[in-house]
């Protein structure tokens, strides 16, 4: 079992940056795979991105590749989120979710269903 925690949320202008994380408990961090998720006023859940126990594989939504750089290390228990460019289209409450699992990002990762544990997440607003 895991649990998590976001932070470093907050009020930003539109254009400027916010680094997101995730931080975990647990012996076995390594062993899960994470998304992070976000949650605007009146919209479902979305899937932002998603990245393997390892590191090394990571997939994005079309909202934020290019602009989100999803990273952990694993001798912190942390996985992070790089936001630039932000857009005020990108205000709301962002989640890290994980699940135990060795399996690469893919579609059906980007599935909230998929993951077994979330956070209480954290607020972003990005102001015009």
């Amino acid at each position: 079992q895991v649990q998590l925690v976001e932070s470093g949320g907050g009020l930003v202008q539109a254009g400027g940056s916010l680094r997101l994380s995730c931080a975990a408990s647990g012996r076995t961090f390594s062993s899960y795979f994470i998304g992070w998720f976000r949650q605007a006023p009146g919209k479902e859940r979305e899937f932002v991105a998603a990245i393997s126990w390892s590191g090394g594989s990571t997939y994005y939504a079309d909202s934020a590749l290019g602009r989100f750089t999803i990273s952990r290390d694993n001798a912190k228990n942390t996985v992070y989120l790089q936001m630039n460019s932000l857009k005020p289209e990108d205000t709301a409450v962002y989640y890290c979710a994980a699940v135990r699992s060795l399996e690469v990002p893919t579609p059906k990762t980007s599935a909230s269903t998929w993951y077994d544990y979330w956070g209480q997440g954290t607020q972003v607003t990005v102001s015009s």
